[in-house]
């Protein structure tokens, strides 16, 4: 293998990733660039900054990413209203593929010929990082430690932090057993009592809801407004994507929505259990499907539902860049330019129920022709007995046969 000259670390500042970029410095004799993403994780990513100026890196990329990522990967994943598996709403997968973008727009700025990541052997992360890398730079060389070191548990970890002097914080209260991941769509939980699928989760796991039980006992209702598949308005107000996603968040938090508890199928192969807080993710699936009831074709609406498992697929594992994600999402988009109209929606107790849908513009809802009551010749109901007779001819013919 060629000699390694820069590498850009995807780095978060805490202690596995401190000890990555001590390791690659050691290690491949290196000089290493620090990329930051803020994709609205909750947590402070300025600190990171004087964390890799005292482990003697030059060049050091701290970035707010939260309105590309909404809008450039959350909205468009959400126009095909996608859950992979059935439940989970894909809230670390769909991070993934901005920050492989970043890696190597990053590695081309400042010259650097590899990138590395903290993504561990076991998981879909390091094939999410590096099939994106792959498809956007082939020449691209990838560092992946947890593949290559034998630093593989804890007390190793914290043994090399002490040894090569990289400070470990200590903070006050107990830490989380749990390891976990967020982003303005999600949080989600693995590791400790949940790595056995019949314990049920601790409630003072959850961190971004409240329990169903201790939500409010009056409903909160919210209405959002949608242009071309996208939500652009809550209760009126124009917003931001990102923005609009916080508030959406806070409200399904505050109303016990958006908790999953699963187990899924790693593309490494194994079952994994996790659990997942998705609250603003799970009101927008349900209004954005609201809205495409009334303004999407019905064979339209069907051709998406048949295809949107294979599209979950593609993001779960990792091929947001490949050219069948592409080409699936040129159709998606072009199925959203009816897709404007309101959405009113109660949340309670942990459920997002759709109470209103309207569309000034694109509605093919016609109550002249749905009525129950005189609808004064707009639909002739004798037409029905001749459409009737004709898709029941295959059906009368093979049951003459059969008996």
């Amino acid at each position: 293998m060629s000699k390694i000259n820069k590498v850009v670390l995807a780095y978060s500042g805490g202690l596995d990733t401190s000890i990555i970029l001590k390791w690659l410095q050691d290690e491949y004799q290196c000089e290493v660039v620090t990329f930051t993403a803020d994709i609205g994780q909750g947590e402070e990513v300025e600190p990171a900054r004087a964390k890799a100026e005292a482990m003697g890196v030059k060049e050091i990329y701290i970035e707010d990413l939260q309105e590309e990522f909404v809008q450039n990967y959350v909205f468009p994943m959400f126009r095909a209203n996608t859950i992979y598996e059935g439940e989970y709403l894909l809230g670390t997968s769909i991070a993934r593929p901005l920050i492989a973008k970043r890696l190597i727009e990053i590695a081309a700025e400042t010259g650097s010929d590899s990138i590395s990541h903290g993504a561990t052997g076991k998981g879909n992360d390091q094939v999410r990082f590096e099939l994106g890398a792959y498809a956007l730079n082939p020449d691209i060389h990838v560092i992946a430690p947890w593949r290559e070191w034998d630093l593989n548990s804890r007390e190793k970890l914290l043994a090399y932090a002490e040894s090569h002097g990289i400070p470990i914080e200590k903070k006050h209260g107990q830490k989380s057993p749990y390891s976990m991941d967020a982003n303005l769509l999600h949080i989600s939980y693995e590791g400790g009592i949940l790595e056995n699928p019949w314990h049920e989760a601790e409630e003072g796991m959850w961190l971004h809801t409240v329990s169903p039980e201790q939500a409010p006992d009056v409903a909160t209702y919210i209405e959002l407004d949608f242009k071309n598949g996208d939500p652009i308005a809550l209760n009126g107000e124009t917003m931001t994507a990102a923005t609009l996603l916080r508030a959406l968040n806070k409200a399904g938090g505050d109303n016990g929505i958006g908790r999953l508890d699963i187990v899924e199928n790693r593309y490494v192969g194994m079952k994994a259990r996790g659990c997942y807080e998705t609250p603003g993710g799970a009101i927008l699936l349900k209004a954005h499907r609201a809205i495409e009831s009334i303004t999407l074709d019905r064979e339209a609406a069907h051709l998406k539902d048949e295809l949107m498992p294979r599209y979950a697929a593609l993001i779960y594992n990792g091929y947001w860049w490949s050219p069948e994600r592409h080409m699936l999402q040129a159709m998606i988009d072009l199925s959203q330019a009816a897709v404007n109209g309101k959405v009113r929606l109660k949340l309670y107790k942990g459920c997002v129920s759709v109470v209103g849908r309207e569309s000034n513009t694109h509605s093919l809802f016609d109550e002249n022709i749905a009525t129950f009551e005189d609808d004064a010749g707009a639909y002739d109901q004798k037409d029905a007995e001749g459409f009737i007779k004709l898709n029941a001819l295959r059906l009368r013919l093979a049951a003459k046969k059969s008996h």
